[in-house]
């Protein structure tokens, strides 16, 4: 048995271990190791991709495997996330039920992990994205979220802590994510087929400008990533190919 077609399956698993491990910790709402398992699990998903196109090993399995995983560690993680944060911004115990409409409102972050699940399934059968991707990955939607949570109880930025930490705003966020992962919205993926700056120069930018952001920001530097991130794709959408 060829152990290096099995490699990629592996990594995936690591990437599904891990989201189950920051499961645990969102009950335990200890942020920063949500956040630590997430981009644990990311960075597993990342290397599954490149250990396939590596050892040439495509699979359909591989594929549903991949999706599942990241169901978990990028969908209903950072929609439980949201949920805690829309508790915890109402005054209410999201473990505990309340016969009140504030607890149902606490719910609506699940619908991050509806709208994940929703563009994983398109991204399996849209041929459009073999190349770059339509809508907000979720991996980075996760990233997202959890930024949103570490920088209302980290405490390092509170001014932004205490403006995100309203109920409106966390709810406004939600659509707003559910929307960004499914919207018909070009942008385009890290992977590189040469390494020139003249093809690769908004992947550079962005890889160097989030590296610096992160250096002074740490996790208060995501959001800005992702918005910079969709800017620079929607500037650069004309020149992008996008398989049809």
């Amino acid at each position: 048995m060829n152990i290096t077609k099995k490699i990629p399956n592996i990594l995936t698993l690591l990437n599904l271990s891990a989201g189950l491990i920051a499961l645990i910790f969102v009950f335990e709402q200890n942020w920063y190791m949500v956040a630590m398992f997430v981009s644990l699990g990311i960075f597993f998903d990342f290397l599954d991709g490149l250990a396939a196109r590596a050892f040439h090993v495509s699979s359909a399995l591989g594929l549903q495997l991949d999706s599942l995983a990241d169901m978990l560690t990028s969908g209903v993680v950072p929609a439980l996330v949201m949920s805690f944060l829309l508790a915890n911004s109402l005054n209410i115990s999201i473990l505990n039920p309340a016969a009140n409409c504030y607890y149902l409102w606490a719910l609506t972050g699940l619908t991050i992990a509806l709208a994940s699940a929703y563009r994983l399934a398109k991204f399996n059968i849209d041929t459009r994205q073999t190349t770059s991707f339509i809508g907000l990955p979720t991996p980075a939607n996760a990233l997202l979220i959890i930024s949103i949570a570490l920088i209302i109880f980290q405490n390092d930025y509170p001014a932004i802590g205490k403006f995100l930490n309203q109920t409106y705003i966390l709810t406004l966020l939600t659509f707003i994510s559910a929307y960004l992962l499914n919207a018909e919205l070009p942008l385009f993926s890290l992977k590189f087929k040469d390494f020139s700056w003249q093809n690769n120069w908004p992947k550079y930018l962005l890889i160097l400008t989030g590296m610096l952001l992160f250096i002074f920001l740490t996790y208060a530097a995501v959001p800005i990533i992702i918005l910079l991130y969709i800017l620079l794709s929607l500037l650069t959408s004309t020149n992008h190919e996008i398989t049809r």
